[in-house]
């Protein structure tokens, strides 16, 4: 056991300015609570909607966790919280009016930010330019990986087959919204999905069984990014999930066991609220029950896609699979993290608790070099 004066400090970065802060309030929560103590003391660092870091005390990120279908937020009152580079490493204090006070060092971030300023590269690269290591994706893979389109782009190029899409901007869908849904009608089959290309949880995400239905679809997922693909809805398809983890020592990349998201109906989809407030049409098969054959695949095709995008730490990717034939839907460099979500669910299966996983990546963290790489 290490001594408390030897525990890695671990600066937990969560909350933000996304439409999903209160899941990434939950989520830091969760990993607060099931963190290992012996190894790790945790500075609880939240971002406020209107983008202040704040520095909230353990006892109350403890109590952080979805209750009754209530999601917590940060809505308290909390003194400002300032990350800096000092003269012995990075620091974090408290501002209290001109002055920094409660000043200590921490050794690696843990970023739980879900969506745009937190899982696209920006955090990332304010980590980088600190000399910080932290959990996760570096700046490119977080980018690339962000964006739907460029990482469908990505690994159509590279062989590995993927969902068919449409990437529609703004600008086009205001000047020939009706082109836009000619060639949606001509190249895909209903219902098709729209989604923003650059958020998660589903959120701003709509299935669309008419080419009526169209617009508002449109405007749903425009009014959370001006940039959105469609992309074929797969009817009958199984939604089979994996966790992927770095391996250490620059080692090839791990892969869980298989999850599945089994949606009850032919209208649903794993939406927000079934991912996070739990819906009764939802529910998540751990480990999914596919042929031995098919499962090998996904774990290769899982790995290969995590080396393709050159992530680090940690993905799930997410595939559909229509006839035994497996398509990538997309992965997330920062996937839903409670203790409850599939990510940590498909490794527990795999033989690594949640408090287990937690330790691991915070040491891949640590592995990793500082600067270009």
């Amino acid at each position: 056991m290490q001594s408390l004066f030897s525990r890695i400090r671990v600066a937990l970065i969560f909350g933000g300015v996304s439409s999903e802060q209160e899941i990434s309030c939950a989520t830091a929560g969760g990993i607060f609570n099931a963190i290992d103590r012996d190894r790790f003391e945790v500075v609880g660092i939240g971002i406020a909607k209107d983008g202040r870091w704040v520095r909230v005390p353990d006892e109350e990120l403890a109590g952080f966790k979805i209750d009754g279908g209530h999601l917590p937020a940060l809505d308290g009152e909390y003194p400002e919280a300032v990350l800096l580079r000092g003269a012995q490493g990075v620091e974090v204090g408290v501002r209290n009016g001109g002055q920094l006070r409660d000043l200590v060092d921490v050794d690696v971030a843990f970023a739980l930010l879900h969506g745009p300023f937190g899982e696209d590269g920006t955090i990332q690269g304010f980590f980088e330019m600190l000399g910080l290591r932290y959990v996760g994706a570096g700046v490119a893979a977080s980018a690339m990986v962000m964006d739907k389109d460029l990482t469908k782009k990505a690994l159509a190029t590279a062989g590995i087959p993927v969902v068919p899409w449409l990437t529609v901007g703004a600008s086009l869908w205001a000047a020939q919204p009706q082109d836009v849904v000619d060639r949606v009608v001509g190249e895909f089959a209903f219902p098709v999905f729209v989604k923003p290309a650059r958020s998660g949880s589903s959120i701003g995400m709509s299935r669309v069984r008419t080419p009526d239905e169209l617009s508002k679809a449109m405007a749903l997922a425009l009014a959370h990014d001006p940039k959105v693909i469609i992309e074929q809805g797969l009817v009958g398809a199984r939604e089979i999930e994996l966790g992927v983890i770095g391996g250490r020592g620059g080692g090839r990349p791990r892969v869980s066991v298989p999850g599945e998201v089994v949606v009850a109906g032919n209208d649903g989809f794993y939406d927000y609220a079934a991912k996070y407030l739990g819906r009764d049409y939802v529910s998540l098969d751990v480990p999914a029950d596919v042929p031995e054959e098919l499962a090998g695949i996904l774990r290769q095709r899982a790995g290969q896609v995590f080396e393709v995008m050159q992530v680090e730490g940690l993905a799930r990717v997410d595939f559909f699979v229509k006839d035994g034939i497996p398509l990538v839907n997309e992965l997330n460099t920062m996937p839903g993290f409670t203790s409850k979500s599939l990510f940590p669910l498909v490794w527990e299966a795999a033989g690594v608790s949640y408090s287990e996983l937690i330790s691991e990546l915070i040491h891949l963290a640590l592995e990793r070099p500082l600067g270009v790489r």
